[in-house]
């Protein structure tokens, strides 16, 4: 123990304190990493913002909860990088730029900067020489050559698809972004358009994708599940419907051959060539078919929409029993999916159900409730597997055994084949938008499209251009649009699609690893550093970010750019920040919505919320609940306020301690306040101590009430390890550390030996707290140990098992199950020896001598428990 010689300012200070320790951090490079094959790495990685302006608090929470085990990493050793970039590309510039008449680039570099400063004022330990911002043309370069690489091995293609159209924006929308069958941003009715796209054969992976899930031990199941789900693998059944008075077949795919005998309709999706043909002399079927290429093709919408169709007076004939099955048009069958066909069984499948129900189609029963239990089909469908019924001769089998024999049925008379399939498509990665990475294609007189060659790349994104919203403005740039072919003066057309963002996001951990590379797209640090140990970030992204960056890796890996199979060793999804609402209806029905700041509320004794009206002018306002922080709710709460108000000490502690990283964040302004009262406190405590002199070493008794105290604080040790480490639970950890703040600050004892239990204790809180309240340890532990390297450069603390170590323990005296002593007994007492030292104490005796001790049970270590008759 280093005898401190410093002292600290009487009152906390954390404007004065925070900016001075990052500015030493920023002068010695303290997070600047280099590879060290000799030293064990921890690559931690937090998913990168969108710059939208202003971070907030999910953005805080996330953020520090990366650095809080960063630091940790660190203190133990490790050869910590933490990087951090901008997911730069993407709708939000382009509708700043019609709002605000900003170019999307400059709107873009300015938040950048803005939020930098931001993440830098919250002491955050990102090494900033890595940093990227995926608009940034030496980024995005890398990625068009790696298309090309893709589209020479035939893993991209172009190809006709239907996309949902904005004819308003003059753009594709994604599924999510049709919102009640409109455009989310125009308002527009959206239709159905086939134009071409660019896609990636992620179903070349599929298997890949789906079995190395479960090399995955460190990820939280439920995303497993969610991606087990989406690429959606299935065994079934590909079958062919002979058509009835035309040539040809129906081929549909099912996963239950079970309820084949229960088919009474089949159905195709409108740009079904059967739907097509029908509707040639039909105009009522031509218009039905016309309506539903005008609805979204988003799955989720499709299967909640009220369940449409027309018969296209087409009959295939059933190929077991040879029955007459009519053909319907249907508007829940998409032609994107498997064989733009299904076979309808209302009796077991609910969306058939509604649709039978709807039309007055028959129903069939053929599986029954393999316990016999009543199966009431009048009010819905029987979607449970069971026992066969009504099927001829495969009644009686089990629904898994009726699978195989109807299988086995059909591949010997030659109308089905067994198939797996996936719920998975391939990624369609063009969009028809500006604020992107341009596609690095071009095409010649015959239309075909031919990779830039590395030679031209980047294919630049222009900065300067005039944006109205209305279609993407590259398509109006014949100083974009219009080139050579590669190695040639022949005229060419350049592809004027930009990429999705998600490509960009796919590979930026790996980009990290080696950021200033010139001339390559990775080099051998991406294999120091990846996998990534521990990425960081919402379950919202448990799909599509996720598992398009699983798969980007080992298209990676297949290039021979990076060694291992799976980009993120573990996973952590942090809960959302919310908040409680308020609002006040107007006669009209509008809902204001008022910002927390602007509300005083009332509470019962339980601290729940009773009521609550306006600061303003005291005008009672409704209580909408917790809900996310949002812009649209006005409930957010700014971090830049709390920062100046506060100090990021405090921010960073109340979002550790308030709810386990993994659950949802309910803010409180008195918590808050709480975490700003406690680092004054240990300040206090500090200062006070410091303010007494030099500490004299003094051997500290195991025994005893400083030897409890020092067991405390290693026992403290102990715990916050483990939770920081291996459970992530650091708001236990933080309340732990505060509980031995308490036992110190109740330390009445200014002895050598006081005052020695006194500094480790100090100095431990400095460590322990070091991660997550990094400015104040800092200066603490600097004046803790002056002389000492700072406590970025400091192990975490060890426990001292001589510490832990008792020669006697307090065991209570109960008489009739009242407590009337407590003994110190050696700790290796036996049964006759805590039961006689018991009987001899004075005060028990006086409750045992007026009777007759009928027995004496002894708890090792705990209790003596003495029945008197």
């Amino acid at each position: 123990m280093t005898n401190p010689t410093a002292t600290l300012d009487e009152r906390y200070d954390p404007s004065a304190i925070e900016p001075a320790v990052q500015q030493r951090w920023r002068d010695e490079k303290v997070f600047e990493v280099r590879e060290d094959p000799a030293r064990e790495k921890f690559y931690c990685l937090s998913m990168f913002p969108y710059p939208s302006g202003r971070l907030h608090m999910g953005h805080v929470r996330n953020y520090t909860i990366g650095d809080v085990i960063s630091r940790y990493q660190r203190m133990q050793g490790r050869n910590v990088l933490q990087p951090m970039g901008w997911d730069a590309f993407g709708l939000p510039a382009e509708n700043a730029a019609i709002e605000r008449g900003v170019p999307p680039a400059k709107w873009t570099r300015e938040n950048i900067a803005y939020m930098r400063g931001q993440l830098q004022r919250l002491g955050f330990g990102y090494d900033w020489t890595r940093e990227i911002a995926t608009c940034d043309a030496d980024y995005y370069r890398w990625e068009q050559w790696f298309f090309g690489q893709l589209l020479e091995k035939g893993l991209v293609y172009k190809k006709q698809a239907t996309v949902n159209w904005d004819p308003i924006d003059q753009t594709v929308l994604a599924n999510e972004q049709v919102i009640d069958g409109r455009g989310w941003r125009s308002g527009a009715l959206v239709e159905r358009r086939d134009i071409p796209q660019w896609f990636v054969r992620i179903t070349a992976y599929a298997d890949e994708l789906l079995d190395d899930l479960d090399k995955l031990d460190e990820w939280p199941e439920p995303v497993k599940t969610m991606q087990r789900n989406w690429i959606g693998r299935s065994q079934g059944l590909q079958l062919r419907f002979p058509l009835i008075d035309h040539d040809g077949e129906l081929e549909v795919y099912t996963t239950r051959p079970d309820t084949l005998l229960g088919v009474t309709c089949m159905a195709v999706s409108a740009e079904h060539p059967l739907a097509q043909l029908a509707s040639a002399g039909n105009p009522a079927l031509a218009a039905f078919c016309a309506d539903c290429r005008m609805n979204s093709v988003a799955e989720a919408v499709v299967e909640t929409a009220e369940k449409k169709g027309m018969p296209l007076g087409i009959n295939v004939r059933h190929p077991l029993t040879g029955a007459t099955i009519p053909v319907w048009a249907a508007n829940f069958v998409l032609m994107g999916y498997g064989t733009g066909a299904v076979m309808s069984v209302p009796a077991h499948d609910q969306r058939d159900y509604e649709f039978a129900q709807a039309h007055g189609l028959p129903v069939r029963q053929v599986i029954a409730p393999a316990a016999g239990e009543n199966c009431d089909l009048a009010a819905a469908a029987f979607t449970e597997y069971g026992v066969l019924i009504n099927s001829g001769e495969f009644d009686g089998l089990t629904s898994a055994a009726a699978f195989d024999a109807i299988a086995d049925r059909a591949e010997q008379q030659g109308f089905g084949s067994r198939k797996v399939q996936y719920r998975l498509r391939d990624w369609l990665v063009s969009r028809q938008r500006y604020w992107g990475c341009p596609i690095p294609v071009v095409y010649g007189e015959d239309g075909e499209p031919i990779a830039e060659t590395a030679d031209r790349l980047p294919v630049r994104l222009p900065d300067q251009v005039d944006f109205a919203g209305i279609g993407s403005p590259l398509k109006q740039m014949a100083s974009f649009y219009e080139t050579t072919l590669p190695g040639t003066a022949t005229p060419a057309r350049r592809e004027t699609d930009t990429f999705d963002t998600f490509m960009e996001s796919s590979w930026y951990a790996q980009r990290f690893c080696c950021a200033d590379l010139q001339d390559g797209m990775l080099d051998q640090r991406a294999n120091y550093w990846m996998p990534v140990d521990q990425y960081i970030g919402g379950i919202e992204h448990a799909v599509l970010h996720l598992l398009y960056a699983r798969f980007f890796h080992k298209l990676l890996r297949d290039a021979g750019l990076v060694q291992s199979d799976e980009p993120f060793k573990r996973l952590l999804t942090q809960g959302m920040v919310c908040a409680e609402t308020y609002f006040r209806r107007a006669d009209t029905g509008k809902l204001t919505w008022y910002s927390p700041a602007d509300v005083d509320v009332d509470t019962d004794d339980k601290g729940r919320v009773t009521g609550a009206r306006l600061r303003a002018d005291g005008q009672p306002v409704e209580v909408g609940g917790v809900e996310k922080m949002s812009k649209s709710k006005n409930n957010g709460v700014d971090p830049q306020h709390l920062i100046e108000r506060y100090g990021a000490d405090t921010v960073r502690l109340y979002t550790m301690a308030a709810a386990p990283p993994d659950q949802r964040l309910e803010w409180s302004d008195s918590a808050v306040e709480g975490a700003a009262r406690f680092l004054r406190r240990v300040w206090r405590l500090a200062h006070d101590h410091l303010a007494r002199g030099p500490v004299i070493a003094a051997t500290i008794p195991a025994d005893g009430p400083l030897g409890d105290l020092r067991r405390r604080i290693h026992e403290t040790i102990a715990k916050v390890s483990d939770d920081v480490s291996r459970r992530y639970k650091f708001n236990t950890a933080i309340a732990a550390v505060m509980e031995l703040f308490n036992a110190l600050s109740s330390l009445d004892d200014t002895s050598p030996a006081g005052r020695s239990v006194l500094q480790e204790g100090l100095e431990v809180i400095s460590l322990l707290l070091a991660p997550i309240t990094p400015h104040i340890a800092e200066v603490m532990w600097a004046a803790l140990r002056p002389g000492d390297k700072p406590v970025t450069e400091a192990g975490w603390p060890t426990v001292d098992e001589t510490a832990l170590t008792r020669t006697s323990i307090e065991v209570v005296v109960q008489v009739n199950g009242k407590k009337r002593a407590v003994l110190q007994l050696p700790v290796d007492a036996d049964a006759a020896t805590a039961q006689r030292l018991a009987l001899a104490d004075e005060n028990v005796q006086r409750f045992t001598a007026d009777g007759t001790v009928r027995k004496v049970v002894y708890v090792k270590g705990k209790l003596v428990n003495i029945v008197v008759g």
